[in-house]
């Protein structure tokens, strides 16, 4: 009897370490790359990052969809997506990841950091005395399972850790405001602000000139969830004025940034190649077996994505 098939699609992610990770778990189940296989019919799982148009359309018996990550909004926006189950990860390896990242861009604001990289492609000696943490206000927005354990983890640092979401959340040592009417008043306070949004149609361009303008004047800003939820020129163009005094930015509307973008050079900008967050196969192929045993049993499976929700 022929074995089921995982099938394995990603531009950016070699398949060989997801392919040795998941095959001790999944003993029963052949791993193998999408553009390998020659018996589409087998197939009943895949695990994907952003797949061509038209990818699952191959694949008639297929059961689940498992996105290779966290965020699934360019999974969940698509028109071809089969009426399956979809699944993000959710390992945790990727959420210290992400809250070490978020913790360093934080402190790079703080300690001043842009500042002194200045200083010193000028070969000048230019000493800003510390603030104790608590004196930066740090504003996290969106407080889903990767921004609680960033908010979590600024807090533990001793900065005056407030996060923002839609709905109320309680976190120990943070201050959680919800709602349209609690955001500017928030912003307005905040000597940094961290964008951790999942993207959604009510998120998309949501940080435009309008909301940039509620800033307290020369604070840094932060974005390691999607570049489509800012308004790229209007960024550029608080950061020309100083609105935004600095920032860290690893996500883009377009990606790779294009070299004739502005952000490449403007003084106190970092640019990272949306390396925030990644998955890890060593950590994640667990999850991901249980989930497949999961849906081979009839149980529900685990980090099921509402596609309607966007997440």
């Amino acid at each position: 009897m022929s074995r089921d098939i995982l099938a394995f699609y990603s531009a950016v992610d070699p398949f060989e370490p997801w392919r040795d990770a998941l095959a001790p778990h999944l003993p029963d189940i052949e791993i193998a790359r999408a553009e390998d296989i020659t018996e589409p019919e087998r197939v009943r799982y895949t695990l994907v990052w952003k797949p061509p148009v038209g990818f699952f359309a191959r694949f008639p018996n297929l059961s689940m969809v498992i996105n290779l990550g966290a965020g699934v909004d360019q999974l969940v926006a698509r028109d071809d997506l089969p009426n399956v189950p979809v699944t993000r990860l959710s390992d945790p390896e990727m959420g210290r990841m992400m809250a070490g990242f978020v913790l360093f861009s934080v402190l790079r604001h703080a300690r001043e950091i842009p500042h002194f990289e200045a200083a010193q492609r000028e070969s000048r000696w230019s000493y800003r005395h510390p603030k104790r943490a608590a004196e930066t206000c740090v504003a996290i927005l969106g407080l889903g399972e990767l921004g609680r354990l960033a908010a979590e983890e600024v807090a533990r640092q001793g900065f005056d850790t407030h996060g923002w979401a839609t709905r109320p959340k309680d976190i120990p040592g943070v201050a959680a405001h919800h709602g349209p009417e609690a955001l500017h008043p928030l912003l307005a306070r905040a000597d940094i602000v961290v964008c951790m949004l999942p993207l959604t149609p009510g998120t998309r361009g949501m940080i435009d000139a309008d909301l940039l303008g509620a800033f307290k004047p020369g604070a840094a800003f932060v974005n390691v969830s999607r570049g489509e939820i800012v308004d790229e020129p209007a960024l550029v163009s608080a950061l020309q004025s100083g609105q935004i005094g600095s920032a860290t930015l690893d996500v883009f509307a377009a990606e790779p940034l294009p070299e004739t973008s502005p952000l490449w050079q403007m003084p106190g900008v970092l640019v990272t190649p949306h390396l925030a967050s990644v998955a890890i196969p060593q950590t994640a192929a667990a999850q991901i077996a249980a989930n497949i045993h999961a849906m081979a049993e009839g149980r529900p499976v685990e980090n099921r994505v509402d596609p309607a929700r966007g997440y």
